[in-house]
């Protein structure tokens, strides 16, 4: 009975025995993609601080130490901006972190997934790479001069959008590396920017702001132009009476 089990066994479709592992491994599959999603994050703070310039020394310290590194600042004595890039997975920890070097009024943080945008690139990467490969054996069995500076032109042009292809891969894996914090420091809290308006009343105002800019535009325009309709259109006026008055004249003289 045991040789006919075993005999069953062997004989059981192929597809039958494949079918669990073939359902273990879309499962993986789609575990890998969920915990390898590519996010670019971002975040904004507002802190409240007697001494902008030590929190914001002690804001770029704090980077450093997570394995970042400070960027952009602008600050003096009442107010100041930093922005700092730190690892990704480091990122929770620092905007955490800043409630010890003052008051945080506001904290923002975002996430953008380029998975999509990295698994393009790269696909196009790899295509054309090939491309150029292909190129190159072409270049080597080119013969004539008008081949070889056919498949030369072809060949530059294609590696060229390779390169950009792959700056635009190092971008995005540098993005998704390193979240960028962006730190406003002041003596006095931060008035939180404006929410924007939406509905009717919100499409009225932007409409009214619209046009106030308009006009704004076109009485400057009429204002720069005055000088000029004023210094010319006073010569021109005359010349055109002198004219009219010439010609009156002669009219009077036909007539007599």
């Amino acid at each position: 009975m045991s040789s006919g089990g075993s005999a069953k066994d062997a004989a059981a479709p192929p597809v039958a025995q494949e079918k669990a592992p073939q359902q273990e491994n879309a499962q993986s599959a789609v575990q890998v993609q969920q915990q390898e999603r590519q996010l670019v994050r971002t975040a904004n703070v507002d802190l409240r601080s007697d001494d902008v310039l030590k929190a914001i020394g002690q804001i770029k310290d704090r980077a450093q130490t997570a394995g970042g590194f400070a960027g952009e600042e602008n600050s003096t004595k009442d107010s100041g901006t930093v922005t700092v890039r730190v690892p990704s997975n480091e990122l929770d920890k620092v905007v955490r972190d800043l409630a010890n070097f003052g008051e945080v009024t506001r904290s923002e943080v975002r996430s953008e997934d380029v998975t999509d945008q990295l698994v393009d690139v790269e696909a196009r990467i790899a295509t054309q790479r090939a491309s150029v490969e292909r190129l190159r054996v072409l270049f080597e069995r080119a013969g004539s001069t008008s081949e070889v500076a056919q498949v030369e032109a072809e060949l530059t042009k294609r590696q060229a959008e390779l390169e950009s292809m792959q700056r635009r891969s190092e971008s995005l894996k540098g993005k998704v590396a390193l979240a960028t914090l962006t730190v406003r420091v002041a003596t006095v809290p931060i008035a939180p920017p404006a929410e924007e308006e939406v509905g009717f009343f919100g499409a009225l105002a932007g409409g009214w702001n619209a046009l106030v800019t308009v006009v704004g535009v076109i009485l400057v325009g009429v204002g720069a132009m005055l000088p000029f309709v004023v210094a010319l259109g006073i010569p021109a006026a005359a010349v055109v009476y002198v004219l009219r008055r010439r010609k009156r004249v002669t009219r009077m003289n036909e007539a007599a």
